[in-house]
């Protein structure tokens, strides 16, 4: 989780000093490069546009991953990974947008040509990441035995 923090921070910082807002810097030819920009919504633009219920909304966020973490059995070292990550990468968003206005920094931008993903950075990265280990963890992606074991629920694997 401080890994991913501190690393999210300081490729932010960089980002913003050497970057320059909307304009592209070729990594890997046109497939990786760094473009700054800063996103005042939720997740890939989507959501509100509101700093405050954002904030608020992390804040509650990382309240359940603490509940999360609490429960998690000191052996279970996948769903405390899972859970790190999050935090890591909600931490470094969650301080994007409590510094400025301007939102959260995102700088890393894939695509071909002008089919491009949605630029995004570190802390994205430890969330999408973590998310996945944690649906694994709680048997969206489970084995049917693993789905009984967690009182009969239905399993989506064959």
């Amino acid at each position: 989780m401080l890994s991913l923090f501190v690393a999210d921070c300081a490729t932010k910082r960089a980002a913003e000093r050497s970057l320059t807002i909307g304009a592209p810097e070729p990594v890997v030819g046109e497939v990786v490069r760094l473009t700054l920009s800063y996103n005042r919504e939720a997740a890939m633009g989507f959501g509100p546009d509101s700093r405050v219920v954002l904030v608020a909304l992390s804040v509650v966020a990382l309240m359940a991953l603490a509940l999360i973490y609490r429960g998690t059995d000191p052996a279970d070292r996948r769903r405390a990974v899972g859970v790190a990550l999050v935090v890591g990468g909600a931490l470094g968003n969650l301080l994007d947008r409590l510094r400025s206005s301007a939102g959260v920094v995102d700088f890393i931008d894939l695509g071909l040509g002008h089919i491009r993903f949605w630029t995004f950075n570190l802390a994205d990265v430890g969330i999408t990441a973590g998310a996945i280990v944690l649906m694994i963890v709680f048997g969206r992606w489970s084995r049917p035995s693993r789905a009984r074991e967690l009182g009969g629920g239905l399993s989506r694997s064959p």
